[in-house]
């Protein structure tokens, strides 16, 4: 296919390279142009924006950090909606609140442009080996035609429902993800406040109903004190914020959402968000001291 790719940082590089390995081809647009040069070392096509990386293409992917990161590339001035021909398809791999999804797809829909919401988890390496887990909303006959797009960036791809859909399940994903995370911190520091070395106990909780895909990565960024980013803590901030905007707009009570919430906003506050989500274990370190 002729694809158009806006966002290329991180997992979006990695998945444009994918497709144009996979022999689709790619039309390529970042902010920071520099950002687009290593595909073009792999036979991408650079443009001037967004509406230009959709002119002439039959789909138009985007992965971007925020909702208003989202409108801005597609709807605002000289953003795809400008570019895209009637029954082409904007796929969204961004993670954002589903109400933007639905707006955003319902604007494009007055043009005759189709939308997929599909985010993705597996972080940058499931986007370097193309193993992602996509999950989609949207029509089902647009999904279906674009699984074999898909399929050269992900390994598990599911539609979930309609337009939104996607975005829905991602909050769920990253709901139990971040929790995860903050049980692993938590046992962590549980341990070593118990003069038990934690990288021993993750040993042996892998092997038990414990085991999490959190507490093998992030777990294990807590054994070694390393907290570079694999995953900024700010991202899963901005998901979380996500969780609890749906949870207040639609009266729902999520308690260990919004405690988890409130200690990624407290790493945040301690200067933490540019560290890896991990790093939660420092903000039990300093709000506990053992006696």
């Amino acid at each position: 296919m002729k694809v158009g790719y806006i966002g290329l940082g991180a997992m979006g590089r990695a998945m444009a390279a994918n497709l144009l390995r996979a022999g689709h081809e790619v039309a390529v647009w970042a902010r920071r142009p520099e950002a687009m040069q290593p595909l073009l070392a792999l036979g991408a096509r650079a443009t001037g924006s967004p509406a230009e990386c959709a002119a002439d293409v039959d789909v138009i992917c985007t992965i971007v950090t925020t909702g208003d990161d989202v409108r801005q590339v597609v709807l605002g001035p000289r953003g795809v909606i400008e570019g895209a021909r009637a029954g082409s398809v904007v796929i969204d791999h961004s993670t954002i609140p589903p109400s933007v999804a639905r707006d955003i797809a319902s604007a494009l829909a007055g043009c005759g442009v189709h939308m997929l919401d599909a985010p993705v988890s597996g972080g940058e390496r499931g986007a370097i080996d193309a193993t992602l887990s996509i999950m989609a909303g949207g029509d089902a006959d647009v999904f279906a035609r674009m699984k074999p797009l898909l399929s050269a960036v992900g390994r598990t791809l599911v539609h979930v429902g309609p337009i939104g859909a996607g975005q829905v399940t991602k909050a769920c994903n990253q709901l139990i993800l971040c929790a995860f995370i903050e049980a692993a911190a938590e046992a962590a520091r549980l341990a070593s406040a118990s003069g038990v070395d934690f990288a021993k106990v993750r040993e042996a909780m892998l092997h038990g109903s414990a085991a999490s895909r959190a507490l093998d990565l992030f777990g294990g960024k807590m054994a070694l004190r390393d907290f570079t980013a694999g995953v900024q803590s700010r991202l899963h901030h901005k998901d979380m914020g996500i969780v609890m905007g749906e949870a207040v707009g639609m009266g729902l009570a999520m308690p260990l959402s919004a405690a988890v919430w409130q200690q990624l906003n407290a790493l945040i506050g301690q200067g933490g968000g540019m560290q890896d989500t991990s790093a939660l274990l420092t903000v039990l370190e300093r709000q506990s001291r053992p006696t």
